[in-house]
């Protein structure tokens, strides 16, 4: 049986994995609205794999025999000034879900529990790599001031990314 404060940070973890899918979904559907189609499905790849997280999550809890609560999802942002002030938002929003997760880990050292820092390992491992992947095309984005020729090649690459569900 799950400890009770680990399993209760769980779920405002899913709650905060269903958030930032909605986040992202938003996002892709502002850049589908500007003509930006790489970007918007750069963006829904985001969405899939949030709404992985949270799936990954609740099976753990269910399997450790705590209790899924689901709550309401918060209202997220419509609009952004343009494709750079989008990625630099998806940043601080990946460093809030990087320290949400570290805090997670905190938690379960605190209580001793092993098999959730196990489980919180791949989560920690995959904030890097999320960080590390929107610094890239935030900097890119910098470099071309986000716009001109520079932002359609972008825009053609991203549209070429896939959801492939991690073997975990």
């Amino acid at each position: 049986m799950i400890n009770s404060k680990v399993e209760a940070a769980i779920n405002n973890q899913i709650n905060a994995e269903f958030w930032s899918a909605y986040f992202y979904l938003s996002m892709s559907n502002y850049f589908s609205s500007i003509g930006l189609a790489g970007f918007a499905n750069w963006m829904n790849v985001q969405f899939e794999e949030e709404v992985f997280h949270a799936r990954r999550f609740m099976t753990y809890l269910n399997e450790r025999g705590g209790r899924v609560i689901l709550k309401p999802i918060d209202e997220v942002q419509t609009s952004w000034e343009g494709p750079l002030n989008v990625f630099e938002e998806t940043l601080s929003h990946e460093e809030k879900v990087t320290g949400l997760i570290n805090e997670l880990m905190d938690i379960a050292i605190k209580e001793s529990d092993h098999a959730t820092k196990s489980f919180l390992q791949w989560f920690i491992d995959e904030q890097v790599e999320e960080e590390a992947g929107v610094s890239e095309i935030l900097d890119h984005l910098r470099l071309i001031n986000g716009e001109g020729q520079g932002l359609f090649l972008m825009d053609k690459e991203l549209k070429t990314r896939v959801f492939t569900p991690p073997v975990v």
